[in-house]
């Protein structure tokens, strides 16, 4: 699924509206993950708290016209790659949430389907691209260390 840059903005500025609400001077919020609910339907994004309290709302036209069986797994690359490009911009800096906390993608029952990012100062989720080969070559530098 490509989105256009207007979806990609309509999704990224939901996500800075969400994240507003953490911005005060007020005191620390403990919000362990914040959910980002996608509905193919309906085109609506929905961004919530803990406590299902919602955060934040949008409508993104392109997801009602898609019919692929993938949904979830495209909208999980998108989500991740906007929330990733908003970290890297320091959109998650000073804001009144304790640290750790998550983006996580839910579906219509508000079961998680990925963590799409934590944020944690001291701590670096690697995904499973990163990952790809780590075993093969695990094994095959164990396997050197021993025949010496």
């Amino acid at each position: 699924m490509k989105l256009s840059q207007q979806s990609q903005s309509i999704i990224e500025l939901a996500i800075k509206n969400a994240l507003s609400k953490y911005a005060c001077d007020c005191e620390q919020s403990i919000v362990t993950d914040i959910h980002i609910q996608p509905n193919s339907n309906s085109g609506e994004l929905v961004i919530f708290d803990d406590e299902d309290k919602e955060l934040a709302c949008a409508t993104i036209e392109e997801w009602m016209t898609y019919d692929g069986d993938d949904f979830n797994d495209q909208v999980e690359k998108i989500l991740r790659t906007i929330l990733c490009r908003l970290k890297e911009k320091g959109s998650f800096e000073n804001l009144t949430i304790l640290s750790p906390y998550s983006f996580v993608l839910v579906d219509e029952d508000k079961e998680t389907l990925a963590e799409l990012l934590l944020i944690d100062d001291d701590t670096l989720i690697v995904n499973s691209e990163l990952l790809a080969g780590l075993d093969q070559e695990l094994d095959a530098f164990l396997k050197e260390l021993l025949e010496d």
